[in-house]
């Protein structure tokens, strides 16, 4: 089958792989119908994330009809239109029964790496890197997805394809970060990125109750977006004061929480990012803080604010002194799409959340390269590029 493969970094090509085949009795394969890029994925392609190996197959975000069923998979039958968490989760260890689904004990069969990076192995997730587990990914004709009963959910006839397709990934992570970040009715909310992810945070703390969700970002096209799909305020880093304009905005307090959206590749203007890139390059640094420490610089006393973008390891200059004196609480977290992804499906039904603006960009798998080169340099206002293998 056919398949965009990494081939080093910053190359990407779509060449021929071996069909998926059945595994374990709780399998089913998946033909692809649509797979996204996300911004995640920049990351691999950039080589900040050093556990690729030459011809692995990316993606993470898909929906797809199912052709294949094991014996065990009691919820789902050949024909199903599915959409697939992006994160593998068994359903039954202890982290599951805790609805902590992306930190499965069971999901990753290549824990070893991120045990000794992290002190701890999070679940595994389609097509990013060993560390996650090694598994192929949804830019491809066909995918395996282990776990097929917790991991795949049946998209309501209501839920057309180009809707459904973000529950896999940046709708649920959004959701999870207005979720457990603490949001509740008459909240101010910051969001830092107006990306899919950021969008989809930013319509959650909208649909949570806050009374002021304000997203941040330097692209006048995602920031129109977030104005015309999501129905939130915007600021353009680059042309305000962002800590000044937040105050004025929550009666001179900062928000109640604070999103970042952004990840280990954060852009802000003057010297601040010059010293984080160059850190980065040189490897003295893996991620680039820039959006978290201006969330919490600008969250009020007493706020929250949770860490949505990837990091991969170490940061330079990390406010913990604001953060200890300021009494914040900071979380983060991969996301747990299972956990949400029923819930998200069913307000897609309803109209409460659109995501098909997104998809900016939709392209055949042949030109899968093209798309992330699109994506990466956001040309032509990409948001997002949707393959059709």
């Amino acid at each position: 089958m056919r398949a965009l493969q990494w081939e080093g970094v910053n190359k990407l090509a779509v060449g021929t792989v071996p069909d998926p085949e059945l595994r374990n009795p709780g399998d089913v394969i998946v033909r692809v119908t649509r797979t996204v890029t996300c911004g995640s994925d920049l990351h691999l392609l950039g080589g900040y994330i050093p556990f690729m190996e030459k011809g692995d197959v990316l993606g993470h975000e898909f929906l797809g009809e199912i052709v294949e069923a094991g014996p065990d998979v009691r919820n789902h039958r050949v024909g199903d239109r599915v959409v697939v968490s992006s994160f593998i989760s068994c359903g039954n260890c202890w982290y599951c029964d805790q609805k902590l689904y992306s930190l499965c004990e069971n999901g990753n069969t290549n824990p070893a790496i991120t045990e000794t990076l992290w002190g701890h192995a999070p679940s595994g997730c389609f097509g990013y890197s060993h560390a996650m587990g090694g598994n192929a990914g949804s830019h491809a004709e066909y995918i395996r997805v282990p776990f097929a009963d917790v991991g795949a959910f049946t998209v309501p006839d209501a839920v057309s394809d180009e809707r459904a397709l973000f529950a896999s990934d940046s709708a649920s992570t959004g959701w999870m970060g207005a979720d457990l970040g603490g949001v509740k009715p008459g909240d101010v909310v910051a969001v830092w990125g107006a990306g899919a992810v950021g969008q989809m945070a930013a319509r959650a703390a909208t649909l949570l109750g806050a009374a002021r969700v304000i997203v941040i970002d330097r692209l006048e096209n995602r920031l129109q977006q977030v104005e015309q799909h999501i129905g939130a305020e915007t600021l353009n880093y680059e042309q305000t004061d962002v800590g000044g304009e937040l105050r004025e905005r929550s009666g001179g307090r900062g928000p109640d929480v604070c999103i970042e959206a952004v990840g280990m590749e954060a852009h802000a203007p003057g010297a601040q990012f010059a010293y984080d890139q160059i850190k980065q390059q040189l490897r003295l640094q893996t991620d680039r803080p820039i959006a978290v420490r201006e969330a919490i610089h600008a969250c009020r006393k007493g706020g929250s604010v949770f860490v949505l973008g990837v990091y991969a390891g170490f940061v330079d200059k990390f406010p913990l002194g604001a953060l200890m004196n300021k009494g914040l609480t900071v979380r983060g977290a991969q996301m747990h799409g299972q956990r949400y992804i029923p819930m998200l499906l069913d307000r897609m039904a309803k109209g409460e959340l659109v995501t098909e603006h997104l998809a900016t960009h939709v392209l055949p798998l042949d030109r899968a390269p093209e798309g992330y080169r699109m994506f990466k340099e956001k040309e032509d206002g990409c948001v997002r590029a949707v393959f059709l293998p």
